[in-house]
This record gives structure tokens, C-alpha cells and sequence, in this order.
């Protein structure tokens, strides 16, 4: 139970429900205390479930942090209906945007005196970014030496590190204004899983 747990493949509502009372006890503790002081223990009394518990679903706090983060902000893209298809410069600035919105309402968990939990909110956003893209992403393009994988990571890695030098400017624009110029940024680089169906497809037909 524990591995399907931990990649959120449980069907098994009471594990939904345990994970969620989890999830809810750390993002409560975090509010007022640095992630590097929190205990397990900690976590298990805010969720009001024992130890056990807590390492019947998760290997340690940072795991179950990293599902914290992906759990967020995967319902933010979910609520905005965001899912990047590949084509649609639309998809790609809402998928933007939503990074952007997300760190800014994340802003406390990503200060400095808090490197532990900066780190896993950094991992985390960036896997799900990395997977929204890749989603969209033409599944023949994937055996490529520029392969699709390398391509999703990069343009992840871009958009995360985009939004966050935004985040960290005193007196910064609003997140709508800069999502023009971060989706400039990154689309060259999506665009070469388009250029890498094309050439398969020349390369095929001779």
C-alpha cells in the first residue's frame, strides 16, 4: 500500500482520506514552523493518526511534502482546466501563468530560511509542469536523440526558473504581464518536438 500511496494511485478511499488529513497537518505546521524543525511525530498529531500511520503511506516527511506540493498544484491546473496539448500557445501561457500563481500564493514555503521545503516545492512543481508537457507531446517523437523527455525536462526547468526570477523582483509586474515573455522564452525550445515528428516523417517516407 505504501508505493501506490506514494504515487497517489490508491483507490481505497480511508487511504485518500489519511493522505489528505496528512497533507493538510503539514501544510498547517509549515504555516508557522521552519519544515527542517517538523517531526513526524508533529505531522501525526496534527493529522490526529498515529506514527504507523503516517509510515504506512509515506517513507519520510520529505515525501510526503513532495505529494503536498504536486497535490496543489495539480488541483490549481485541474480548476483551470490547463492540459497543454502540444499545439496551442493558449495551453502553453495558462500552463505558465499557473506556475507563477502558484509560487506567488506559495511565496512563505519558498523563503530563504526554509531551504528543505524550497528544494522539494522547487522538485515537485517542476514534475508536474514536466508531465503536463510531455503529455502533449507527440508520443512518435519520443525515440529521438533530442527526445521528447529532454525536451519536457528543459522547458520545465525554464519556465520554473523564469517564474521564479519574476517572483523574487522587487515591486514585480503581475503574473499576467510576464507570461508573454516567459512563453517567448520557452516555446523555441517545445517547438523542437514538432521538428523532430517532421524529420521522422521525411526521413520515413524515403
Amino acid at each position: 500500500m505504501r508505493d501506490e500511496a506514494a504515487h497517489g494511485i490508491s483507490e481505497d478511499p480511508r487511504c485518500r482520506r489519511t493522505r489528505t488529513l496528512l497533507q493538510e497537518g503539514l501544510g498547517e505546521l509549515m504555516r508557522s514552523k521552519n519544515f527542517e524543525r517538523i517531526s513526524v511525530a508533529d505531522i501525526a498529531e496534527a493529522a490526529a493518526v498515529n506514527r504507523a500511520t503516517f509510515y504506512d503511506h509515506y517513507a519520510d516527511k520529505f515525501a510526503l511534502l513532495d505529494e503536498l506540493v504536486s497535490a496543489r498544484f495539480d488541483e490549481l491546473l485541474a480548476r483551470r482546466g490547463v492540459a497543454f496539448d502540444g499545439s496551442c500557445e493558449c495551453a502553453l501561457s495558462a500552463t505558465v501563468l499557473a506556475v507563477c500563481d502558484y509560487l506567488a500564493s506559495e511565496a512563505w514555503m519558498d523563503a530563504p530560511e526554509r531551504p528543505q521545503a524550497q528544494s522539494h516545492l522547487e522538485a515537485s512543481i517542476v514534475a508536474v509542469v514536466r508531465r503536463t508537457l510531455l503529455a502533449g507531446m507527440r508520443s512518435d517523437s519520443r525515440d529521438s536523440p533530442t527526445s521528447a523527455n529532454m525536451i519536457a525536462t528543459a522547458s520545465s526547468w525554464a519556465i520554473y526558473g523564469a517564474a521564479k526570477e519574476w517572483l523574487g523582483r522587487p515591486n514585480r509586474p503581475s503574473s499576467t504581464t510576464v507570461v508573454s515573455r516567459i512563453v517567448e522564452l520557452v516555446s523555441p525550445m517545445l517547438a523542437q518536438a514538432q521538428w523532430i515528428h517532421d524529420d521522422a516523417a521525411v526521413t520515413a517516407a524515403h
